[in-house]
């Protein structure tokens, strides 16, 4: 298991391509109880035809849903301060490091300041959004995975000068690149539901700009529950999957479902608007996609198959991102 990890964890930016490459290291993780969580991102950035402009980049994202305070930061640092392995998850971007043990560092951006101290354990292998062997090729163009699903962290996270103790919280390691951001998707994450701890949930909503015309969504969903995995991941059917997407009032919702003859799952994940932040993501290609992002969404999900039970899982510690170039949302961007 360590060494398939390391393979899926391993970087794929090649410092001397001019192709253009973004690609991200981000951990998270929530409160078992209490609306708390945290984000933390290490990446590499670089501009389509520039390779000598690469830089690294440090984000942290700290949600308290109890006072109602989310802090940010952001902070770029020099790619000659930076390394990425490529045959294991070994990072480090400026003095900040991640491993497969655990993460360490600091960023402070124009209104908050960050350090970390976290170590991590996951014993279930990589759990891949996308068949295997469409990592390797060029479509799509954007790869994710999530490399140790289910991580306990323990160590501090400080904001502000304020230093929260971390001691068992629940999340991922995860793992994503690509010559392009997807042009405009939502992304879901539960790491453990109310009553089924050990469940796991990764789905997704893309659709792809071609020319003129749009793709109709694609909905990609994996569920581990029970010692079992549903993957319904494949392009056939994601195409035949549904997912809509509403965001710019009060509430931010996602419905998704998919189904074959065996199982048919379906999932809403929802939160305020006020549980979102807005980020910046420069895109290799030129322009800037906006990410929305939540760690304490809300999460219902129910799977149905013939001669078995129902089955119906329930989360407010969900992960709830969309990436869009639209405006009218009402989420500042801080980041």
């Amino acid at each position: 298991m360590p060494v398939d990890r390391d393979r899926w964890n391993a970087c794929r930016f090649d410092p001397a391509s001019p192709a253009g490459h973004y690609e991200s290291y981000f951990q998270r993780a929530n409160h078992p109880t209490r609306p708390l969580a945290w984000w933390i991102r290490y990446t590499v950035f670089c501009p389509k035809g520039q390779p000598e402009r690469a830089v690294g980049e440090l984000w942290a994202i700290w949600f308290d849903g109890e006072r109602g305070v989310i802090a940010a930061a952001k902070q770029t640092v020099p790619w000659e301060r930076c390394a990425f392995a490529r045959d294991r998850l070994d990072v480090r971007v400026g003095e900040a490091t991640l491993d497969a043990r655990g993460l360490r560092g600091a960023a402070a951006g124009a209104a908050h300041a960050f350090a970390w101290e976290l170590t991590y354990e996951s014993p279930e292998p990589p759990l891949l959004l996308l068949p295997a062997n469409l990592y390797g090729g060029g479509f799509p163009k954007a790869k994710s995975l999530v490399g140790s699903p289910n991580a306990v962290f323990t160590g501090t996270v400080t904001v502000d000068g304020e230093a929260h103790a971390i001691d068992g919280w629940v999340g991922s390691q995860s793992h994503n690149w690509g010559a392009r951001h997807t042009d405009r998707y939502a992304w879901g994450q539960v790491a453990g539901f109310d009553g089924a701890p050990d469940s796991f949930l990764e789905c997704a909503t893309a659709r792809v700009r071609l020319g003129p015309l749009w793709t109709p969504p694609m909905t990609l969903l994996v569920l581990r529950h029970e010692g079992e995995q549903i993957a319904l991941n494949s392009l056939w059917q994601a195409a035949r999957a549904r997912g809509e997407v509403a965001v710019g009032g009060a509430e931010f919702e996602w419905r998704l479902s998919s189904q074959t003859r065996e199982v048919a799952v379906e999932a809403r994940i929802w939160a305020p608007r006020q549980a979102f932040v807005g980020l910046a993501y420069a895109n290799p290609p030129g322009g800037v996609k906006t990410c929305l992002n939540s760690k304490i969404a809300r999460c219902e999900l129910r799977v149905r198959r013939p001669g078995r039970p129902l089955v119906e899982l329930r989360s407010d510690r969900a992960a709830f991102e969309v990436l869009t170039d639209e405006a009218g949302h009402g989420v500042t961007v801080v980041a």
